[in-house]
């Protein structure tokens, strides 16, 4: 199966989930390291765009593909998660709901429903996993960011 991340170029190819321990995500406290991606690449891009301030989006992105094994992902039902998983700004609830899982180092990744785009997907890709090298690298092409996604 093909995921699709948007990120920096220097960025691009790093499997460390840096961002996201710096700063944390709906999904992991700060300090716990996640590469969050989508299943396509328009999600990749909205979810870049909903989390990025315009005046800080960069010139150098590039859109990743990863590879990934569909059965290493864990997949759950709404009804499994935190009550309040959809809400702005993302709470503490779903923040421990990450960070519980990418305990695990058996877990490859989790598959998560996008609050962006209703029946579409994010894949939560947890870079402590033994499972790791299961993920491969397809390409990383220049992206150019359309700011008018953003007006």
């Amino acid at each position: 199966m093909q995921i699709y991340r948007l990120s920096r170029q220097p960025y691009s190819r790093n499997l460390k989930g840096v961002g996201s321990k710096l700063f944390g995500g709906r999904w992991n406290h700060v300090g716990v390291p996640c590469i969050y991606a989508a299943e396509s690449r328009a999600l990749a891009i909205l979810e870049y765009a909903a989390n990025t301030e315009t005046d800080e989006i960069p010139r150098n992105l590039n859109l990743i593909t990863y590879e990934v094994p569909e059965k290493e992902f864990r997949s759950f039902d709404i009804s499994e998660l935190p009550g309040d998983w959809q809400h702005d700004p993302s709470p503490q609830s779903t923040k421990n709901f990450g960070a519980k899982l990418f305990q695990e180092k058996d877990c490859l990744g989790i598959r998560l429903p996008s609050i962006i785009v209703n029946k579409e997907y994010n894949y939560l890709i947890n870079p402590l996993s033994d499972k790791l090298p299961l993920l491969k690298i397809l390409d990383a092409n220049d992206y150019s960011f359309d700011i008018r996604i953003k007006k």
